[in-house]
């Protein structure tokens, strides 16, 4: 398993630094592909569900305020297998900000995956 600050979320995080008009990235989507995750990669796995905006926070895992933290709840269209997750700074196209791919998690119609994407600057 591999969960990643990719390429292009090192880039929002740097142009947010840089005084940038960076967008959040906040948007929670799935994907049903195989892989596994680089550091180059710019999409999901076979993304198939309309993201959702996830509720962002400041979290302390080492030291005060250390963590970036989004969580927010997916629901199932179809039947289907969840092969790998991540956050977006847009609800359609945008920015990859971080992936992680694991074994597949089978869900029902309906079914729905609570996701809670850490991000610890150490």
């Amino acid at each position: 398993m591999a969960t990643l600050l990719v390429n292009t979320g090192k880039a929002i995080v740097t142009n947010y630094l840089n005084g940038g008009a960076a967008t959040q990235p906040k948007y929670v989507a799935w994907g049903t592909g195989a892989g596994t995750t680089g550091a180059t990669d710019t999409t999901l796995f076979t993304e198939v569900t309309p993201r959702v905006s996830g509720t962002t926070s400041q979290v302390t895992t080492s030291t005060t305020n250390d963590t970036f933290q989004v969580v927010g709840t997916q629901t199932a269209g179809t039947s289907e297998t969840i092969t790998n997750a991540g956050l977006f700074d847009a609800s359609t196209s945008g920015n990859l900000f971080v992936k992680g791919d694991f074994t597949g998690i089978p869900l029902n119609t309906s079914d729905s995956i609570q996701f809670t994407f850490k991000i610890q600057f150490s």
